[in-house]
């Protein structure tokens, strides 16, 4: 896959482990982690981005991919 995928995450959330073993299972090699709860301000950047609070928000080049951690939302629309 050679788009860059990102996610907003944080230390104690299952549904973003879970997330990322998904992703790593689909063949997924990188994902840029953004910790929220080690760096307030992107926080911000997310609710703007995704117009949410909660984790993971899962963004897979500029589409949102998944705002939970289940392969219908993470798989489906991405071609993943």
């Amino acid at each position: 896959m050679s788009a860059a995928v990102l996610m907003y995450t944080t230390a104690v959330c299952p549904y973003c482990q879970r997330a990322e073993q998904l992703l790593r299972a689909r063949g997924v090699e990188h994902i840029e982690k953004v910790r929220i709860d080690l760096e307030p301000s992107r926080r911000d950047e997310m609710m703007q981005r995704s117009g949410r609070r909660t984790v993971p928000q899962i963004y897979i080049g500029e589409t949102r991919a998944s705002a939970t951690a289940t392969a219908r939302q993470v798989c489906g629309p991405t071609g993943l």
